[in-house]
């Protein structure tokens, strides 16, 4: 069996013609799409040297220093600013720096790079695990999730691995670390009966068209909330999914989706266009079709607090905004809807995925 590349080698491929195609991804554009460049060879040897060369070519400029005995948390620095966060998301941007400049530097950064050890780490990845959260411990307790602890090993994995292709260091001190296992959260999805209390209780609190709507197609958080009036056609009765809300570095933001799948149109219900028509008189002119006092988008946490108060002043238990999207897929398969089309709806990847995440309902 061929060895599967690892991320950042590139891809090689026989095309049809019998030649040899590597690809490898550069960066991004200003719409956060990959760009890539590709060579072309007779044989896979020569096609890998030459994707080699390409990528050395793209390669950042060698610093003075980078060297063995250097400090692990300015190898980390210049790894994430060099290496890794050209290739990132806005989104992806933050929760790795929030994971190497709050916590790997702080705890590890001192250590010179060529004597970390796997100890070290298995010791900070323990600290985490006990007493790694600096917010909000009142809440939460003082350590932090087996998410964290996983992200943050990943990222020091990937960096010290690229410290071994570059000669820094022998071995990979990360490889062998025991960490948290990886569990599935748990999905919960509303009754018709609990769907009911819900949809009532958010018309009391004036946010029934927004919760519909989620009911009724599926969408993510940060779509729904990126919906404007042009992506709508009431009369042909469907909705294109263009964009999506986030937050980075505390600012409400307009982004691009996160994969071509997710750009998509759905049908929409009666129900939906009725409502929707009752929210386009509530708007007026704003080009948004869910807005904040302030006349922009609304805020994702903002949404998530308000989808919280709801449920608890209807009795229900409390779930994730993620749960109604898995609400709405669990409804449309026990309804008939065949799985291609809950897939393409979701905007899942593959039909394949969408049938091992809900093959409890089918």
């Amino acid at each position: 069996m061929a060895r599967k590349r690892k991320n950042g080698e590139g891809t090689v491929r026989l095309r049809k013609d019998g030649r040899w195609e590597g690809r490898v991804v550069i960066g991004y554009d200003e719409k956060n799409l990959p760009k890539t460049k590709n060579v072309l060879a007779k044989t896979k040897s020569e096609c890998v040297e030459k994707l080699k060369q390409l990528q050395e070519q793209y390669a950042p400029p060698k610093s003075d220093k980078v060297k063995s005995d250097m400090p692990f948390g300015e190898w980390m620095d210049f790894w994430y600013q060099n290496y890794s966060r050209p290739k990132l998301r806005p989104t992806t941007r933050s929760g790795y720096e929030g994971r190497i400049y709050q916590h790997i530097i702080p705890e590890l950064g001192s250590i010179p790079l060529n004597q970390l050890t796997q100890n070290d780490l298995q010791q900070f990845y323990v600290r985490l695990k006990q007493s790694g959260r600096l917010l909000h411990t009142e809440h939460y307790g003082e350590g932090l999730s087996d998410t964290m602890v996983r992200g943050s090993h990943a990222n020091c994995r990937s960096a010290l691995e690229k410290a071994v292709q570059e000669g820094l260091i022998r071995i990979n001190p990360a490889v062998c670390c025991k960490l948290p296992p990886k569990k599935a959260r748990e999905m919960q999805v509303l009754t018709r009966e609990e769907i009911q209390r819900f949809l009532i209780q958010a018309k009391a609190e004036g946010y029934f068209e927004l919760f519909l709507l989620e009911l009724t197609t599926g969408l993510r958080r940060g779509e729904l909330l990126g919906l404007k009036w042009l992506d709508i056609d009431l009369e042909k009765g469907d909705l294109r999914v263009q964009r999506q809300i986030g937050r980075i570095d505390g600012k409400i933001i307009e982004m691009p989706l996160k994969t071509k799948n997710a750009y998509r149109t759905l049908p929409l219900s009666a129900d939906a266009i009725n409502v929707l028509m009752q929210q386009r008189r509530k708007t007026g002119n704003s080009e948004w079709v869910f807005l904040s006092p302030t006349g922009g988008p609304m805020s994702p946490d903002s949404v998530l607090h308000m989808l919280h108060r709801i449920l608890k002043r209807a009795g229900l238990p409390k779930v994730r905004f993620h749960d109604l999207r898995h609400t709405f897929a669990t409804l449309a398969l026990q309804n008939g809807v065949d799985i291609k089309t809950v897939s393409g709806m979701l905007g899942h990847f593959s039909a394949g995925f969408t049938l091992d995440t809900y093959a409890h309902v089918t």
